[in-house]
């Protein structure tokens, strides 16, 4: 069995729920992909880190940081990098805040010690829905100074976020579509 198709077992196993669901766009949904708890297990961990590491050696020039928004891509940011440093090719993470932090540094972001000034990033999220975090996220990360240079999902739910990432002028990547996923 290849990587791919194991993540989707535990992420079926795992993180999918029917139900009715209420997401954090506020759409509501038949249907609920909670990654968290596939990229909180230490399989499921590795995996996600693996694929998408492998899907940021493609990126046309190399990425120097990995990060993504609280609390979704915390896991998936720590996986990708301790991937990259096994393989001996180390990207630092970082984690973007949901609101500054009210003491010290009071920074969005949480790494920056890490990260080279002006560095090329991969964004990372658990699931995309309408694209609306990444887009806070892409904004901050800009802010800063660095470059946006991939995005990837572990889940796109196929509800406009590639869409509305691509009005914005970037490109989503995704380990599974919910069509790949569910179909």
């Amino acid at each position: 069995m290849s990587d791919r198709q194991r993540l989707k077992e535990i992420i079926l196993e795992k993180s999918y729920r029917k139900g009715n669901f209420t997401l954090t766009s506020g759409k509501t949904s038949d249907f609920y992909v909670d990654v968290k708890q596939t990229s909180l297990s230490a399989e499921g961990a590795y995996l996600c880190g693996k694929l998408i590491f492998e899907l940021m050696l493609k990126a046309d020039e190399p990425i120097m940081a990995v990060g993504g928004m609280t609390l979704g891509a915390d896991p998936l940011v720590t996986a990708v990098s301790i991937v990259s440093h096994l393989e001996g090719k180390a990207i630092p993470a970082f984690i973007v805040r949901k609101e500054a932090k009210g003491h010290g540094t009071e920074n969005y972001i949480e790494g920056l010690s890490n990260m080279t000034p002006g560095c090329r990033v991969t964004l990372l999220e658990d699931v995309v829905t309408t694209g609306g975090t990444l887009i806070k996220v892409i904004e901050r990360v800009e802010s800063q100074g660095f470059v946006v240079a991939q995005i990837i999902t572990v889940v796109e739910r196929q509800e406009g976020g590639t869409q509305v990432l691509a009005d914005a002028g970037y490109t989503l990547e995704s380990l599974f579509t919910r069509e790949q996923l569910l179909g």
